[in-house]
């Protein structure tokens, strides 16, 4: 029987501190709730004694989420263990997590002292922790550069004082997964008392090996792991969430499980995005834009014949509808006939020869092929693309004391069709003008810009993704007014449906 391995969220705290990425508490209480929904056992939700809004915030959260653990942060010190079990008064289930640097570098530079008053000071912490809480978890900072002999002597001492679980950060992320994993089995073998605590693993990935580092502590006994959604986290960022589910999922020889509502990972990863404005990065495994999209001629050809052939997850396990066969220079017949039998057009193997040449030439000098070029190849002419959408005007009004408001014309199959909307921005107005004229139900599923050239007058690239009835369509244009190349690429994704 696989052990249960604890997820413990820290989006809200790590994650948080990411410079330009804070949120009010209305948008913590969001992502809390979005935790909760995906089944995380342990939300970090703040440092209290660090700002009167992260202190309200655990309270609200504490409120308004009652399933997962709540947890707060502290030095060890005794006014910051006591804000903290004030902030965590609501929680049903409440943590306090306290602790101190343990490394050389931290002992000496730090904080100027020795190990055995650092030692004094991690089990007073905790014993006074324990005064308000029956979960106390601690965390021995800067765990990975510290001497396993003295980090042992630390961990068996905090057990002792009541600690129910013990993080063992690599703060810097300096270990490789081979002296992490090392180190967890060493802690696990030298401490007489670890099977009364739990071992957490809080890796960084300024090596770009938190995850793997997470998953060597786990393979040599740590049973809790501490992550953020996306990976974010300071400076390069921290293990992330799904990335971790993921691996247990789809490796059968991993002993652990973990309770993670995996069909809620895409949609979690969305939201934390959108209300941190930090774009998530297209390769990023599992839920960057490309981590199912295939465009290579061979790759695209193994996935239409059988999807395992090239992909070790299904995307609807994260809340990906579908993978994508993205059609590039790269690209194959097998992608062409297949994007074609998709627009319900019907070719024969010469037929399917001939455009596919015509693509290529195409495919050289255009970066985005779209279903508008796929017509003009297969030599469909405008009257028979039906229900194409083209948008012939835009204006907006918006300014600091102004509601802003967009009008927009649409050319519908050859009819001009004229909307006016308000909304948060000028790019919602415009949105929710052409809303109006469609008059189909679609959700936006992702919305991005990207600076081509630099400067005041910016290029901005926009890539909109939009569901629509459990599909999903995707939208491009680039336009010096990003306004009006966001207006486009909503339309471009439009005309995919309609």
């Amino acid at each position: 029987m696989q052990d249960k391995l604890f997820i413990f969220d820290t989006t809200l705290r790590d994650g948080e501190q990411v410079p330009g990425c804070q949120l009010n508490t209305v948008e913590k209480i969001e992502v809390a709730k979005a935790l909760d929904e995906l089944g995380v056992d342990i939300i970090e939700a703040g440092f209290p004694i660090s700002s009167p809004g992260d202190f309200n915030s655990i309270v609200e959260i504490s409120k308004a989420v009652t399933r997962p653990t709540i947890c707060a942060l502290t030095r060890a010190v005794e006014k910051d263990i006591e804000v903290a079990a004030d902030a965590l008064h609501f929680a049903k289930n409440k943590r306090i997590h306290t602790g101190i640097g343990t490394s050389e570098y931290h002992i000496k530079y730090k904080f100027n002292s020795n190990q055995e008053e650092v030692l004094q000071r991690a089990v007073a912490a905790v014993k006074y922790a324990r005064r308000f809480v029956e979960d106390v978890e601690f965390y021995a900072e800067d765990a990975g550069r510290t001497d396993n002999e003295y980090l042992a002597r630390v961990v068996e001492a905090v057990i002792g004082a009541g600690a129910t679980v013990v993080n063992i950060p690599d703060t810097t992320g300096y270990c490789t997964p081979y002296e992490y994993g090392a180190k967890i089995l060493y802690l696990m073998e030298h401490v007489s008392n670890v099977h009364k605590a739990i071992l957490s693993t809080h890796c960084h990935n300024d090596l770009g090996m938190a995850t793997a580092n997470s998953l060597a502590g786990v393979l040599n006994g740590a049973r809790q792991v501490e992550v953020t959604i996306n990976g974010i986290g300071e400076r390069a960022g921290n293990t992330s969430l799904e990335e971790m589910a993921m691996i247990m999922c789809s490796r059968k020889d991993v002993p652990v499980r973990t309770d993670i509502v995996t069909r809620n990972i895409m949609k979690t990863s969305r939201l934390v995005s959108t209300l941190m404005r930090m774009p998530v990065q297209p390769n990023k495994a599992i839920v960057g834009r490309n981590a199912f999209a295939h465009s290579s001629g061979i790759h695209q050809d193994g996935v239409i014949k059988n999807r395992e052939n090239y992909e070790i997850i299904n995307p609807a396990d994260v809340g990906v509808n579908e993978s994508a066969i993205v059609l590039t220079a790269r690209s194959g017949r097998a992608a062409l006939k297949f994007h074609y039998e998709r627009l319900g057009i019907k070719m024969s193997p010469e037929q399917l020869d001939e455009a596919y040449k015509k693509f290529l030439a195409l495919a050289d000098r255009k970066k985005d092929i779209n279903d508008a070029d796929l017509y003009v190849i297969a030599g469909v002419t405008e009257a028979e693309q039906k229900r194409r959408l083209k948008l012939k005007f835009l204006q907006v009004v918006c300014g600091k004391s102004s509601i802003p408001m967009a009008t927009v014309q649409l050319v519908i199959d050859g009819e001009i069709c004229t909307a006016t909307a308000s909304g948060s921005g000028p790019v919602d107005a415009a949105f929710n003008a052409i809303r109006q004229l469609i008059h189909r139900k679609v959700t936006l599923e992702e919305y991005l810009v990207q600076a081509i050239t630099r400067g005041s007058d910016d290029v901005g690239k926009v890539h909109i993704q939009i569901a629509n009835q459990g599909n999903i369509y995707y939208g491009f244009s680039a336009n010096t007014d990003v306004v009006t190349a966001s207006a486009e690429a909503f339309i471009d994704a439009l005309s995919k449906i309609v």
